[in-house]
Parts: structure tokens; C-alpha cells; sequence
């Protein structure tokens, strides 16, 4: 289940981004983190199985597309297609928009729409 982060879930959110290879140092998450909270157009997503958040999505949404800038799903969980239902969660929640990868995520975007067909 998709839930839009708060900040009573910046260490959770933190600690999924730091799954992203270019996330690793605790500035640049620091500073991820600030982003999505100071920008409207930048929203911070988690994934909640049970009882357990184990993903995260964030996205840059302007008038014409959703932008997923970040995925990443805890490694206990992965191979479960926990990123498939995030991306069909996104993509249902911004259906008026294009939604689209970010270089960082792109990799990534692509497999899950090859295996989604």
C-alpha cells in the first residue's frame, strides 16, 4: 500500500534511500530528504506491507508528467515485486499525467515495464 511520507518517517525513508547506489553518503541523503520536504512539485512516497515499510518511491510531478526519481525496496523483500506495484501505484495515482524515469532510476523502470507486459 502506497503512503505519502511524513516527516515522523524520515528515518525509515532514509534508510530505504540509502539502497540507491548514489545515496549512499548521509549529506546527500540528508539533503534528498530536505528536497522532497521544502518542494511541492517533488513527493516522497513509502510502501507498507502488513505491517512494514519496505520501499520507498519519489516523484517530480509537474502538469504533463510524474518523474520517479528514486526506487528502492529493502533487500529482504526484493524479487517479490514490491517495485512493479510501486511504479502501478504511481502511475494509477498520477493517471492524467506521462509517468516517466529519472536517469538514476531508469535501469530499473525499464525491467519492471519489460516484465509487466
Amino acid at each position: 500500500m502506497l503512503i505519502r511520507y511524513k516527516k515522523s518517517f524520515k528515518k525509515i525513508a532514509m534508510g530505504l534511500l540509502s539502497y540507491m547506489p548514489r545515496e549512499k553518503e548521509l549529506r546527500t541523503l540528508r539533503e534528498t530528504i530536505e528536497g522532497y520536504e521544502a518542494d511541492a512539485s517533488r513527493q516522497l512516497f513509502l510502501w507498507r506491507v502488513d505491517e512494514d515499510v519496505v520501499g520507498v518511491i519519489g516523484v517530480a510531478v509537474n502538469e504533463a508528467k510524474a518523474e520517479i526519481l528514486h526506487i528502492a525496496v529493502n533487500p529482504s523483500f526484493r524479487d517479490e515485486g514490491i517495485g512493479k506495484e510501486m511504479i502501478a501505484a504511481v502511475t494509477k495515482l498520477f493517471s492524467d499525467r506521462t509517468v516517466v524515469s529519472s536517469e538514476s532510476t531508469n535501469r530499473f523502470f525499464k525491467k519492471c515495464m519489460e516484465e509487466s507486459r
